[in-house]
């Protein structure tokens, strides 16, 4: 479906309300909206597992680290970061991160048509702090390693083929990615106080060990139009490749990114922002700004992102309240569930279910607040669609 912008988005009484006017113009509040008015409703007590959700919903452990999934004889990794969910048959697979440094990787997960958990095993070893990613169209997991000169790695959800390195999509400390099928570029976020956005145009579709890394050029201010440049040497040594292109925008600790209907999101958490690039027409703006709401949003530490087929975004939070927040096409913001107990970690890695009646995420630290102690989630009930 198509969005419209969410600059008006904004929340009253820690709950969720709508802004009447776009926050740029220094628009007064709507009138507040009674509690509970986000799509779902309010959040009840925490469950068996700690977690607070909307009623209809419910929660199950998947993996935790150091233990086996399920039967299998495969242990989960360390601090579980970004994730995706991908079709297998009549079932699905997820895939997650593990954001360790040395000895990162990725590991899969895989379920039946009912659920069940048939499978679990390692997709990538031996690389640094792999944090987000990104899906691509052809079913492969692009695994980003958040450290100096860290690389993009593809892999295999099914673990069948080689994780093969992708230099060509730069060398920077990566964080996410996202594809768009109708540019045919994969765009990417970096996690630094001044990163930069990025995108990477393959040679050709479908195979990305050759291309152009480019980067966004646009002014200072939080909206405007921009454009795209050729990053001269995609290596970042000995000249960082934010620093390469003069004229290129800024942004504080690039996170989570998704991709839809011909728009691009990105999230930068060292300002708490969602930003909007609508590509019809090259121009970007701020789809959040907590900034701007005076603190009194659900939604704070922003970073991964994702999105239902409803065009709801979902974006989980790194500390704030342990939440992932929905961001709705029509500028409400609201909390969708949260997890107590664990104020030391951060919400990592929500997917959909390849049907979108499940959602998946982790606890990075769990309640140790150590990577020894991330805890993978799924959560059941009637999303929107």
């Amino acid at each position: 479906m198509e969005r419209r912008s969410l600059l008006r988005a904004a929340v009253l009484g820690g709950t969720s309300a709508a802004l009447g006017g776009t926050l740029w113009r220094g628009a007064a509040y709507a009138a507040p909206a009674q509690p509970g008015t986000g799509p779902y409703g309010p959040l009840g007590s925490p469950d068996a597992n700690g977690i607070r959700l909307p009623s209809g919903f419910t929660s199950r452990v998947i993996a935790r680290s150091g233990q086996r999934v399920g039967s299998t004889s495969y242990t989960w990794h360390n601090a579980p970061d970004g994730g995706a969910c991908y079709a297998d048959g009549t079932g699905w697979i997820y895939v997650s991160n593990s954001e360790i440094n040395p000895s990162g990787g990725a590991s899969a997960v895989k379920f039946s048509s009912t659920g069940a958990i048939t499978g679990a095993y390692r997709i990538l070893s031996n690389t640094r702090q792999n944090c987000a990613g990104g899906k691509t169209p052809w079913n492969t997991w692009l695994s980003c390693e958040e450290v100096s000169l860290g690389y993009v790695y593809e892999t295999d959800p099914w673990g069948t083929n080689a994780a093969v390195q992708r230099a060509a999509m730069g060398r920077f400390k990566h964080e996410a990615a996202a594809a768009d099928p109708v540019r045919k570029v994969i765009y990417l976020t970096e996690d630094e106080t001044n990163g930069r956005f990025y995108r990477f145009v393959p040679t050709t579709w479908g195979n990305l060990s050759s291309g152009r890394l480019q980067v966004m050029v646009a002014g200072s201010a939080t909206s405007g139009s921009f454009t795209w440049a050729d990053i001269p040497d995609p290596d970042g040594s000995p000249t960082a490749t934010r620093s390469q292109v003069s004229g290129s925008k800024s942004f504080n600790g690039g996170e989570g990114c998704h991709y839809a209907n011909d728009t691009v999101w990105f999230t930068t958490k060292g300002d708490n922002r969602v930003w909007q690039l609508n590509l019809l027409n090259n121009t970007y703006e701020l789809a959040y700004d907590d900034s701007l709401v005076n603190g009194t949003a659900p939604l704070t530490g922003v970073d991964n992102i994702t999105g239902a087929s409803s065009g709801d975004l979902f974006v989980a939070e790194d500390g704030g309240n342990m939440e992932i927040c929905v961001i709705t096409p029509d500028d409400i913001v609201a909390s969708f569930l949260r997890v107590d107990g664990q104020s030391s970690s951060e919400i990592t890695g929500p997917a959909f279910s390849p049907d979108g009646t499940r959602l998946y995420f982790s606890s990075q630290r769990g309640t140790s607040g150590s990577s020894s102690g991330g805890i993978t989630y799924e959560v059941t009930g009637p999303f929107r669609s």
